[in-house]
Formats: C-alpha cells, structure tokens, sequence
C-alpha cells in the first residue's frame, strides 16, 4: 500500500467522507477501514496502532461493532457482505471493526503522527460538522412542517363548520311544510254583483 506521506496516497474528498459516516448506538462513527484508506496505510496497521494506544480511545472515541450491528450496516458497505463472524476464525476478518467517533478521528491522527494524519483529521472534523449543520437544518425544517400540518388541520376543521353552517341555512327544511306567505294582505272582499 502507498506510504502515507506520498503524494501516491488518495486525495482527501470530502463527499467520499461524508458517505462513510454512519450512525451506530446513535452516534456518527467511521469505521477503521475507511479512515485506513484515507490515512494510506493498512486497515490492519491502523488497529495495531490503535490496540497500542487504547488508553487514549475511551467508549466514546472509539468501540467494536456488534456482529448485529455488521449486519445492519451490510447493505451499506459491501466488504462486511463476506465477513465470517458466527466462526470467529480463519475467513475473512479476525476482528470485530473499529467504529471511531469524530472525537476518535482526532485522536488518531495523534496517534499516527503524519502530515497525512493531520489533513485527513481535518477533513474529517469538517465532514462531522457539515453533517451536523444539515441534521440541524433538517429538524428545524421538520418542525416548521409539524407546524404548518397542525395549523392546517385546526384551519381545515374550522372551514368544515364554516361550510355546514352555510350549508345547513341555504338547504329548506323538510320538516316546515308549507310556510305561509310573509307580508300585508288585504282582506279579501266578496266579488260583487254587476
């Protein structure tokens, strides 16, 4: 794999980062094989680094994924689709994956300790906070919705009321018969004889 320092390593995209946060336990995590691609080196020299330097990666830096939560990720990242974990042995992965929270990320690049390292830290605190600012935009904009649905409802049933009154003054009553005639009426005189 290139050396992380090289300017061989892949170029730092910010929608590439984006795409590969995920929500896990209700958190924003990326998981160490993307970060490793990122970082250039190894997904497997990433968590040596990491094994090495557990103290520095609290819960919430840094956890494994469940085998249910691999499993809940698989239609999104197509490497866990082979991954034998009910073995725990031999095929594919001997670990569980790393998942690192935006606080871990920047603790990773202290760990590894490469220009490269800082950058791609950088770039993903950026992707972090971008991702939080279109969460917030969202749920501002869901409520402004809750709001307008509820004053609609409440304007809606109003005009339903409004209507049936209306409806009920123009339509004539069944029950009334025939209604005598409303106004002076002269009394009426016999016909006389001519």
């Amino acid at each position: 794999m290139t050396p992380p320092d090289s300017p061989l390593a892949p170029p730092i995209d910010a929608e590439w980062i984006e795409r590969r946060i995920y929500v896990v336990r209700g958190v924003k995590v990326m998981l160490a094989a993307d970060l490793a691609i990122l970082y250039g080196v190894p997904t497997k020299r990433l968590n040596e680094q990491v094994r090495r330097n557990l103290a520095r990666f609290p819960e919430d830096f840094l956890f494994q994924l469940t085998p249910e939560e691999i499993h809940r990720l698989q239609p999104l990242r197509s490497q866990f689709a082979t991954l034998d974990i009910p073995s725990g042995r031999g095929r594919y992965a001997k670990y569980l994956p790393y998942a690192f929270t935006e606080h871990g990320v920047t603790m990773l690049s202290a760990v590894l300790r490469s220009e490269r390292a800082v950058a791609v830290s950088v770039a993903v605190v950026r992707a972090f906070v971008r991702l939080r600012y279109v969460v917030a935009a969202h749920t501002e904009l869901a409520h402004r919705v809750d709001d307008l649905e509820q004053r609609s409802a409440y304007h809606e049933g109003q005009l339903a009321v409004l209507f049936d009154t209306v409806h009920t003054l123009l339509a004539p009553d069944p029950d009334a018969g025939e209604r005598p005639e409303i106004g002076f009426h002269p009394p009426r005189l016999p016909p006389s004889p001519s």
